[in-house]
C-alpha cells in the first residue's frame, strides 16, 4: 500500500472514530510504527490531526476547540441511540420522579426515546432542560411535564447559561441528571471546553441526587479546558465501549458504575 493511501485510510478511520493508535494501524497496514509516525507528521503537517503521545487525534479535539451542534448531530448517531436507550432503562417501571436533561446530543438521544419509554413501563416524569432543542423535542411528551431553565443561549451548543441559569439550577433537586461531557478521564475527571457551560455542568452535578454520564466512545481519555466534576462526584457512566485500563481502574476506586448497551 503506498503512503498516500494509508493516509487516506487515517483520516477516514479518525473521521469515525476520532482518534489512532500508532500500534494499531501499524498492525493494521502490516507496516513499522516509524512508518506510521511518518504517515501522522504528513497529516497534521496538512492540518487534518493533532499528534498525542501513542497516536492522534482531529485537530477539533484539542481543549479548546467545540464542534457545532450541526456538525455534531449524525457523528456516531447509532451509538448515541444505543446509549440512551442504556440509560433510560435506569429508570425501571413506573418511573415517577424528576429528571434533568443536560444539553448534548448525547442527551438529546434521551429526550427523543423518552415519550415512548416512559409510556411503555407506565411512567410518569418531570422533566427540566436548559437545553433549547430538547426543550422543543420534550413540548409534547404526554407523560413528562416540562420545565425549562432560561438564560444566555450559546449558539454552539443551544444551551441556556450564565449566573442566572446557574442560580435556577442550584434551587432544584432533582432525582436523575442526565449529563454530557466533551471528555471524560483517570486524572482530570469531567471537562468541557467552556468555562461558561463547566459552570452550568457543575452546577447539575451538585444538585442531583443521582448522576448519570452518558458519552460515546469517542469522549473516554478526553480532556478539555475546563474540569467540571470529579469522577467521585458521578454516580454512573454509560457509554458504547469499555474504558482503559486506566479509566477503568479510576472509575472502580470510586465506585462508578459503568453501563454498555
Amino acid at each position: 500500500m503506498y503512503a498516500m493511501e494509508r493516509q487516506d485510510l487515517i483520516e477516514r478511520m479518525l473521521l469515525d472514530d476520532g482518534r489512532v493508535s500508532v500500534v494499531a494501524l501499524a498492525r493494521r497496514f502490516d507496516v513499522t510504527t516509524e512508518t506510521v509516525r511518518r504517515d501522522l507528521a504528513q497529516l497534521e503537517i496538512a492540518g487534518a490531526l493533532h499528534r498525542v503521545h501513542g497516536g492522534a487525534v482531529l485537530r477539533e479535539r484539542q481543549s479548546t476547540t467545540e464542534p457545532t451542534l450541526a456538525e455534531r448531530a449524525h457523528r456516531r448517531s447509532g451509538a448515541k441511540a444505543a446509549i440512551g436507550r442504556r440509560a433510560l432503562e435506569l429508570l425501571g417501571d413506573r418511573f415517577r420522579g424528576s429528571l434533568f436533561l443536560d444539553a448534548g446530543t448525547t442527551t438529546s438521544a434521551i429526550g427523543a426515546q423518552l415519550g415512548d419509554h416512559l409510556a411503555a413501563t407506565g411512567g410518569q416524569a418531570e422533566v427540566v432542560t436548559h437545553a433549547m432543542t430538547l426543550a422543543h423535542a420534550l413540548a409534547d411528551v404526554r407523560d413528562a411535564e416540562l420545565t425549562v431553565i432560561g438564560g444566555r443561549v450559546r449558539g454552539t451548543t443551544a444551551a441556556a447559561v450564565g449566573a442566572d441559569t446557574v442560580r435556577s439550577i442550584q434551587r432544584l433537586r432533582p432525582d436523575i441528571a442526565f449529563l454530557g461531557t466533551n471528555g471524560i478521564s483517570a486524572t482530570f475527571g469531567l471537562s468541557t471546553p467552556d468555562p461558561d457551560e463547566a459552570a452550568v455542568k457543575s452546577a447539575i452535578v451538585q444538585s442531583a441526587r443521582r448522576v448519570v454520564v452518558v458519552a460515546d466512545a469517542e469522549k473516554l481519555g478526553r480532556e478539555l479546558l475546563v474540569s467540571f466534576a470529579s469522577l467521585a462526584e458521578i454516580d454512573v457512566l454509560v457509554t458504547d465501549a469499555a474504558p482503559d485500563a486506566e479509566l477503568t481502574d479510576a472509575l472502580a476506586a470510586v465506585d462508578v458504575e459503568v453501563l454498555l448497551p
